[in-house]
């Protein structure tokens, strides 16, 4: 009799440093209990990539018996893992996402047998979080000597025009001779018979069977009707019966008018999805993933792309279960690597078995329309192989998916040149990574593939925080948070929300899009070295952002109508505030404390415009968004108001019972209302966490990138007003009471009912959030900023006071400092700011904009709280670059081509076809420079031209000299290069560099040469005065009674004395000139007398030790007659 049996129970873990062996790891005392499935990285945020080897044991009771066989199914062990039974090793597997099995029969004994699995975590494996350890289930099957293969039941439905057929082939295998009857039964979602087909079979192989005429329910995203197969394969004495899941549908993929579900078309709208569970980690669990996708269906999500990985059982079940369309996903690399452990060690031996394993697990799952075998694969654009194994993949698939469910397709990222397009016209499904703008080219030359965009949008975003104004890309903060608004743009992706819905709208041709990324995910967090991406239109919390309504608005036209308005309403007095309105009617009306501020309209179909867009001034109060319809009726209304402080704790659970099975979860939304029982979106208070009763916390998440403290902990802080807290059942039934604290507040409890459910055999639900260390503090929630004056300054007001005060009045924290920055948070060369804790003044120093910002650290390592107020300076006149200080390169005023933000604020060079940046009036002083140092960041290694510019190159500019930038690329890390210009840059200049691909640029730095070292022409004093002298541009000549020469800015450093060479000529016998050197300590004088020299002549002269840093003056007494050309000072 076949069995198969959940064995997630049992097992204990141990962790050691990689090349331990199992000896060493079984004499170790360390060893403690675990739930399967279990994530060993998790737990430590400070260390989500640590090398090491996972350890794993349990013991096994067998009841040998003749004719059975034992094995181990494994769905899933990140990575390169090894099982050992009884002390021997009794099988391998590489790849971390794929779903296999052991054959432990020649390795078991009657009685207990010890399993061990050793699981190799070495690090850089991923480009992502990927998890380490049994993250999913694990079971233990016995077999008879006759069997169905291990996913063996292939089931293919074919519409026909009397019904459906079903063909079934059943793979069987045997041990020896035998005899068998199969029969295949299909049950209707009520459990009643629908069809019923019976064969006999005597030998091993594919036996084919096949019901026709089914009247069946179609399989829609609108109605996930799904029928129950059974299958039973009877010999003697061997019963094996396996029951799945089937739908029925028809895909089409047209060339012309996109992807059609059964006969209907439909737009794919899909989300690309790693597959980490936020503070689960990779573990997996399957509310947590139902949750992730009721959240992205609410947003319209009709598909997914499983990036870049294989997916779990549990998510294919759901999507089955919910209607969503699946691209899943195998590979991430091939044969060249990403990172040094990656799959790519593996790939030659295993991509075969790990293609089978992928495509016969899932292969009968109505929810799969596509098998994609790789992403971003550079194999495909760097030489001819890629192209053999693109065909090879191809191959696999098909050779386990022979009846064609899915074709196979590749995500690619190399489009744009020929390599990535001779790897798509060999599967023909062609998917673009941020190249949609190739998609009317590529449509017109290969009119036989099926386009979509495998990965679109990439605008980066953090839940409730907003960087001002919306018309100014800002990529990088001091917070290293991203900006809600939607002006956080990468350089490769989407250039706003709409943009990327409406340009696949309009593809009539394509069959959708999968944007990165629904939800955010652990790892990748660019622009920043953080913790979690920022990409998704959802946090790792499951808490929507803005871009989920914008999204909603586009997406889903059949929703109730809706309207969202954002950001919150708490800001500085007069501060101006772009506020937006996401909603699916056709028009939308606002209005601030009763007065209208207008009413835009929205055509959905084929208008470019999607959101609603205002800007205002803040005042206290409510906004109010009313969707109207076409005759001008409100159909849907929002409104926020202005909050105080927090006041009351608010728990908010999405069910009131808990099923006491062990696996189900509860999801607490946990946040705070002021005083007036308004949410207090900014909130961000610390709060603890307790459980009582038949409940385990197990997570906490607020989706905050930044913050490192742990998931698995009982106490964390708010962000932007919100906190998760994942509340899993146990096996016993009861009233499960979630309590939560917060420091001056009054306790919040909740209570949720686990009622009585099934048991679940197999099943560990052990594990508890461990307790947090005390923490009792109040972090600072907001800066509110006042300018006594007003924020314009002038020549006759050069300084502005500024002051901050602090909500709570009973923060913790004061850690205030104050900037002056442009728009984009670049510091300024228009104005200077000093400051003293809550206080700040402000003096200007050029005309120009810019804004005066305060920030808080709340007792961590970077600003946390971040409040501006917009100064402006006139009548000043402009104000010049220092050259000699980092030149951020997101300070540049002029672009020609395609010019994005780029990390850390920098700027990025267009992807395809010149571009060029320009820095105006950039003052290199008389002195000069000629080297340049820029930090770059490419995605390869290959070599990339620059050219360097004098003004603007396509209005005259003069090319200073061209210049090649390679190194091996390191990814999300600027590398800096040095370059010696042909000749030294004085005086003013704007500076343009010019570029043929894609690469982001940090900024520059030129070499300062010390003034006090170089030769100084006499020319360049700043300031010349006296009785006579003629100052010409060569010299200057005549220098007789009284005259001094100034050089400001000298800094000789620690001296013992210096060598001074004076270039000059004389009639007389003798001039005396006094060296002046002026201090912050006083005056110095010494004297050089410069003999006879018709010609012009050096002479040197011998000084004692000079102040550091000083003004020079050359003082000619009464007597004097000399011509001055230049000096030179040198250190003795």
């Amino acid at each position: 009799m076949h069995r198969m049996k959940l064995m997630n129970n049992g097992w204990q873990f141990l962790a050691t440093q990689v090349g331990a062996g199992y000896e060493e790891a079984l004499q170790c005392d360390q060893w403690q209990g675990v739930d399967i499935p279990h994530d060993f990285l998790i737990h430590d945020t400070h260390h989500l990539y640590k090398t090491q080897t996972g350890w794993y044991k349990r013991v096994l009771p067998v009841e040998k018996k003749a004719g059975e066989r034992y094995i181990l199914r494994f769905e899933g062990v990140y990575q390169d893992s090894t099982l050992f039974v009884n002390g021997k090793m009794a099988g391998e597997w590489r790849y971390g996402y794929s779903t296999f099995e052991h054959d432990i029969t020649d390795f078991v004994q009657d009685g207990e047998n010890l399993l061990v699995m050793q699981v190799v975590h070495e690090s850089p494996n991923s480009r992502w979080y990927s998890g380490a350890g049994i993250y999913r289930n694990v079971y233990f099957k016995t077999v008879d000597s006759v069997r169905f293969a291990s996913d063996g039941i292939y089931v293919t439905p074919e519409k026909k025009e009397m019904g459906w057929d079903v063909i079934i082939d059943s793979e069987v295998l045997a041990d020896g001779e035998f005899s068998a009857v199969i029969t295949h039964t299909m049950l209707d979602a009520d459990g009643n018979e629908v069809a019923r087909v019976q064969g006999n079979a005597d030998q091993e192989g594919i036996l084919t069977m096949t019901i026709h005429d089914v009247d069946a329910r179609v399989w829609d995203i609108e109605d996930p009707y799904l029928y129950t197969l059974v299958s039973e394969l009877k010999a003697e004495n061997a019963v094996h019966t396996v029951s799945q899941r089937i739908g029925f549908r028809t895909v089409l993929m047209d060339t012309e008018k996109g992807f059609f579900l059964n006969g209907r078309h439909v737009k794919l709208h899909g989300v690309c999805l790693h597959h980490d569970l936020g503070a689960l980690g990779a573990a997996v669990n399957k509310e947590a993933t139902r949750r992730q996708m009721q959240i992205m269906k609410e947003m319209g999500v009709n598909a997914l792309r499983t990036s870049h990985n294989m997916p779990s059982v549990e998510m294919m079940d759901v999507c089955d279960e919910m209607g969503i369309l699946v691209d899943s996903e195998a590979f991430d690399m091939w044969e060249r690597p990403k990172t040094r452990f990656d799959y790519a060690r593996f790939f030659p031996e295993w991509y075969e078995k790990d293609v089978a394993a992928w495509v016969r697990r899932d292969r009968n799952r109505p929810s799969v329309i596509m098998w994609s075998v790789g992403n971003e694969i550079y194999d495909t654009h760097a030489s001819d192989r890629g192209q053999e194994v693109t065909r090879m993949l191809k191959t696999a698939v098909e050779k386990n998916d022979w009846r064609h469910h899915a074709p196979a397709t590749i995500g690619s990222n190399y489009m744009p040149w020929e390599g990535g397009q001779k790897c798509a016209d060999i599967v023909k499904v062609a998917g673009y990574n941020y190249s949609e703008h190739h998609y009317d080219n590529h449509h017109a030359q290969h009119p036989d593939w099926y386009i979509y965009g495998s990965e679109t949008f990439s605008i980066v975003q953090s839940r409730g925080i907003y960087h001002f104004p919306l018309n100014t890309a800002i990529l990088s903060e001091d917070d290293l948070q991203c900006s809600s608004l939607g002006n956080s743009r990468t350089s490769w992706g989407a250039k706003t929300y709409e943009k990327c819905i409406t340009d696949d709208r309009d593809a009539a041709f394509c069959m959708g899009q999968f944007i990165w990324t629904g939800l955010d995910y652990i790892g990748e967090p660019t622009p920043y070295h953080t913790k979690n991406s920022y990409f998704g239109t959802v946090d790792t919390a499951g808490f929507p952002k803005d871009a989920f309504w914008v999204f909603k608005s586009g997406w889903d036209h059949d929703a109730a109508p809706f309207v969202h308005i954002y950001p919150y309403w708490d800001f500085n007095e007069g501060q101006l505030i772009d506020v937006q309105v996401a909603s699916n009617a056709p028009a939308v009306r606002l209005s601030i404390n009763g007065r209208d501020l207008g009413t835009q309209q929205f055509d959905r179909e084929k208008g470019l415009k999607l959101v609603g867009v205002w800007q205002l001034p803040y005042e206290k109060g409510t906004l109010l968004a009313e969707g109207l319809d076409k005759d001008g009726c409100v159909i849907a209304s929002e409104t926020i108001s202005s909050f105080g402080d927090a006041a009351k704790i608010h728990l908010e659970a999405d069910r009131t019972q808990l099923k006491s099975n062990g696996i189900d979860m509860a999801f607490v939304t946990i946040s705070m209302v002021d005083e007036n029982g308004i949410p207090v979106a900014n909130a961000n208070n610390r709060v603890r966490v307790k459980v009582a009763g038949p409940g385990r916390l197990v997570g906490l998440d607020n989706g905050d990138s930044t913050d490192m403290d742990p998931w698995k902990g009982t106490s964390r802080r708010l962000f932007s007003g919100k906190l998760l807290a994942m509340i899993a059942a146990t096996e016993e039934a009861g009233d499960v009471t979630v309590i939560v604290e917060s420091e001056g507040l009054a306790a919040e409890k909740l209570t949720l009912q686990a009622v009585p459910a099934e048991k679940v055999p197999g099943i560990s639900c052990t594990y508890r959030c461990p307790e947090s260390p005390e923490n009792r503090e109040v972090p600072i929630r907001k800066l509110a900023l006042h300018c006594q004056g007003g924020t314009v300054l002038s020549k006759e007001r050069k300084t502005l006071v500024c002051k901050a005060d602090i909500f709570p009045k009973n923060a913790t924290y004061n850690d205030l400092s104050w900037r002056v920055t442009t728009k984009e948070g670049i510091d300024t060369n228009l104005a200077t700011v000093t400051f003293s804790g809550d206080t700040a003044t402000v003096e200007a120093l050029g005309d120009g904009e810019f804004y005066l910002r305060c920030m808080a650290m709340n007792g961590g390592d970077h600003p946390e709280i971040i409040s501006h107020i917009e100064c402006k300076a006139e009548g000043l006149g402009p104000a010049s670059i220092d050259p000699y200080e980092f030149v951020t390169g997101g300070l540049f005023t002029v672009a020609h081509g395609d010019i994005g933000t780029g990390n850390e604020r920098g700027l990025c060079l267009a992807t395809e076809g010149e571009s060029a940046a320009g820095f105006e009036n950039i003052d290199f002083g008389p002195i000069g420079s000629d080297e340049i140092t820029i930090p770059f960041f490419t995605l390869n290694a290959a070599p990339y031209d620059i050219s360097l510019y004098s003004g603007d190159p396509y209005s005259g500019g003069t090319k200073i000299g061209d210049f090649v930038y390679q190194k091996p690329s390191i990814w999300n890390t600027y590398q800096p290069e040095t370059y010696t210009l042909p000749y030294r840059l004085t005086g003013k200049h704007d500076l343009f560099i010019v570029g043929h691909n894609k690469m982001h640029m940090k900024g520059f730095i030129f070499k300062k040469y010390e003034r006090a070292f170089e030769t100084v022409q006499a020319v360049d004093c700043e300031a010349i005065y006296g009785d006579t002298f003629d100052k010409k541009p060569d010299a200057v000549y005549g220098i007789g009674n009284n005259v001094s020469l100034m050089f400001e800015g000298m800094n000789f450093g620690e001296n013992n004395g210096l060598r001074l060479t004076l270039c000059g000529r004389t009639a007389i016998d003798k001039n005396t000139i006094h060296i002046q050197f002026i201090s912050e300590n006083g005056e110095q004088r010494e004297i050089a007398e410069f003999t006879h020299a018709e010609n012009w002549q050096e002479q040197v002269f011998t000084l004692p030790r000079v102040p550091e840093k000083c003004t020079v003056g050359f003082i000619f007494l009464p007597g004097c007659d000399f011509d001055f050309k230049a000096f030179r000072f040198e250190k003795i």
